[in-house]
Formats: structure tokens, sequence, C-alpha cells
């Protein structure tokens, strides 16, 4: 496994934006954190502009993070030709981070600080986010990278943007491995979702229930199954034969999700061993969470 830092050879542009209320602001104090340049809703006609002056420090601003609150489609039309025109013009390699949240979250994010939803100043927060998501659609499948906040705390989402972004080099993929229960949520930021389900469930056994897949006992079980090693076989040499592909395409980060009914038991066992063998790996950097595990212990 590589740690590796950034070639400050080619600039890196990153810019944050997705719904309002999903962390966007805990992002960008993430980053300035990791030594990049911030700017604060910048208007995406000025993009441009902002990319001439990072070429011309030559090297002396080399991560630059820009935060883009999206208003209407005005908004939008401007940033898709400001990134074009980047494109075309300069050798700045930028890529986009969203933030999303589902509409529930948003909403009791919005109660608890008292304010009021930008596009729907005068009216329920409910509105003003189903307008923004609706604005929002096209440039989410643009993003390099779409992280969901609803189950993160603040320090959760600065460690899964450090994950990300401490870790650029061209040569090596950052995989997260993410163990979930289905009955809370499939992750919407999950590049590859599998189910393990079908697998024998600890939770049936007395003495594993209270316990979670990273206890030896509940790994155990759940490895000593001859379906559980037939399905890692063939778990391992599809994501063998797909990071490299990823990898080749540009991207730079993939998530895995792997999910069973609670997220407590199997998934967690087996994100594990996931993060146990493909970290062997000399170009990956592989982290494992498990967003579920402690659930119902609180």
């Amino acid at each position: 496994m590589i740690e590796s830092t950034e070639s400050t050879a080619v600039a890196k542009l990153v810019i944050i934006t997705g719904m309002s209320g999903a962390g966007k602001t805990i992002a960008v104090q993430s980053l300035e954190d990791l030594g990049f340049f911030c700017v604060d809703n910048l208007p995406p006609v000025l993009i441009p502009k902002f990319a001439e002056l990072i070429e011309q420090s030559k090297g002396k601003i080399g991560k630059v993070a820009l935060v883009i609150d999206l208003r209407g489609r005005e908004f939008f039309t401007a940033l898709s030709e400001s990134l074009n025109y980047i494109r075309e013009h300069y050798t700045i390699n930028y890529e986009i981070l969203f933030l999303d949240a589902t509409d529930g979250v948003l909403v009791q994010r919005y109660k608890e600080s008292r304010r009021r939803h930008p596009l729907a100043p005068e009216g329920m927060p409910l509105d003003g986010i189903k307008m923004e998501r609706k604005l929002l659609e096209d440039l989410k499948g643009w993003a390099s990278q779409v992280i969901d906040t609803s189950s993160l705390k603040p320090a959760q989402l600065k460690e899964r943007i450090a994950s990300r972004f401490i870790h650029t080099s061209h040569n090596t993929m950052s995989v997260n491995v993410t163990s979930f229960g289905f009955k809370y949520g499939v992750p919407i930021d999950a590049d590859l979702i599998f189910d393990v389900r079908f697998l024998p469930n600890p939770h049936y056994v007395e003495q594993l229930r209270p316990r979670t897949g990273q206890d030896i006992e509940v790994s155990d079980y759940v490895m000593k199954w001859p379906e559980t090693q037939t399905f890692l076989t063939k778990l391992l040499d599809m994501l063998h034969f797909l990071i490299p592909q990823y990898k080749k395409e540009g991207k730079g980060q993939i998530v895995i999700g792997i999910g069973c009914t609670g997220g407590k038991h199997r998934s967690v066992a087996i994100a594990e061993y996931l993060g146990r063998t493909i970290g062997a790996s000399d170009t990956e950097v592989v982290r494992v969470s498990h967003r579920d595990a402690e659930r119902d212990r609180h």
C-alpha cells in the first residue's frame, strides 16, 4: 500500500457543490486543512479567470478548492461553459465533489439551524430542496465523487474528504469499502453494491447476536461456509479486473458497498476481509468503514 503525496507539476482544482445543507462548509474546511487554497461562493463565470491566475502562479498555487452554489439554470450553464474552457485552454486537473443527503435529513437540518432554504425563502424548506435537486440533477451526473452525508457526523465527513484528497497520485487508487444495512437504506455514493444477505446470518446465533463482524467469533462464523468462500473468490476476481479499469479511465477513488440486513454481522466481516485482501496491493490505498455496525447499540 503506497502513501503518496501530490505532485505540484499540474495544479489540482476541486469544485465543491451539491445540495444546500449537505455539508459543503465542512468539506471546504477539510480541504483547507489539507493545504488547499479555498474560495467560497465563486460565481461560475469567474472560474476561467481563476484558472488563469493558477497557471500564472507557476506552481505556487497548486491545490485549489472552489465552492459553487447553483441558484438557477444560468449558473449551471455558466459552470458548464467554464469547465469546457478550462479543459481546452489549461493543463489544470479538475474534478467535481458533489455532496448530497436525503430530503428528510436536509429538512431536519434546516429546522435545527432555523435557516431558510435559499430557493424557498418564504416557503417550506422541502419546496426549495425539491427545486434545488432538480436544478442539480445534471451536475450530479458530472461529479467525480458523490458523498451522501445523511448518516455522517462532521468528523466522519472530514475523514471521507481526507481519504479522497490526501492521496492524489495518478498511480494510486483510493478504495473505500463500507458495510451497511439494507434496512437503513443503500449508500447513494457507492460505485459498486454487493448484497451478502444470502449468507448464513450470525444474528440467529444467540452468543453472536450482540457482537459485530469485527469480532473474530462472528468473522469465523461468516467465513466458514462454502458459499462464503465461493462468493469471495468470485468477488475478488471481479474487483481485481474492475479497479484497474476505473483507474485507466481516470477515476481516483471508488466506493464499494457491502450490505446485509442490519449492517452489523455479515457485511462487516466481508468488508474487513476485502480491506485486508485488496490492501495488499502496491497500487491501492484501502480504507474500511462500517456505517451501521453500532447503530442498534445507540
